[in-house]
This record gives structure tokens, sequence and C-alpha cells, in this order.
């Protein structure tokens, strides 16, 4: 697997998978290289992360993506480990995410080093954790 910067080429695929954010964003958070694409060994996208900064200071991980048969071999722990250590090499010391309560994410995350640090209640919709990692 590899992973890099997502091009404007990509933006086809991550679109047909994001149903989070317009088409238009999308190019945006390309262009702010806030989105990694994860690649197999034929360079076909098996997945991709987005990301931006909560209080515009704090690495967040918005979306994480990786293609249903491609999932449970590393390739999520792989585009996270290379967005942290990108991230600390940028002087970032704290990273965030969330995730719905009723949501299996909330597992992974953990498993991956990141900790409960509160919650967002929203009418009608599940209780959102978020949580952090310290780097």
């Amino acid at each position: 697997m590899k992973i890099v910067v997502a091009a404007d080429s990509d933006c086809g695929y991550i679109r047909g998978h994001d149903r989070h954010i317009s088409g238009s964003l999308i190019q945006v958070k390309i262009r702010a290289k806030e989105i990694y694409i994860v690649r197999d060994e034929n360079e076909i996208n098996i997945g991709w992360m987005r990301f931006g900064y909560f209080w515009d200071n704090t690495p967040f991980m918005n979306m994480l993506w990786i293609d249903e048969q491609h999932r449970g071999k590393g390739a999520g722990r792989m585009v996270v480990h290379f967005w942290e250590h990108e991230m600390k090499n940028n002087g970032y010391k704290l990273m965030m995410t969330s995730t719905q309560a009723n949501e299996e994410a909330q597992h992974y995350y953990r498993k991956l080093g990141y900790r409960n640090a509160g919650c967002l209640i929203l009418e009608n919709e599940p209780m959102e954790i978020i949580l952090t990692k310290k780097l």
C-alpha cells in the first residue's frame, strides 16, 4: 500500500464516497493538501482520509474511508499513522477526531491510541464522541 496527497484527478473517487461535503469543498481540501489517498500495489485507490483543524490549530481527522473489500488489512491504520507523522513533523502535539456513539469507529480509534475527550449532543442526532491523542 502507498499513501499520497490527493490530486485533482482523485476528486471523482472521493466524491463517490464522501457524502458529507460538497464536491467544490473536496477540491478546496485537495488543493490545501488535506486529503490523503491510499493506493494498493497496482496504484488503484482503495481509501482516503480527510482532515482539517479544530479551532484552526489542532489537526482533526474528519473522515476515514477504506473501500469495504480492503478493510481489516491495515490500510486505515497506515493512513492514520502517516497523517500523525506528518502533523508531528509540522510541530503539532495533539490530534483529534470524532465519531457518533452508535458507530463502531470509536473502538477502532481507541485501538489507535485515541482517548475520550468529551461529547457533543445535537438535537435528533446520536451523541458525537470527541477523541484526542497526544503525539
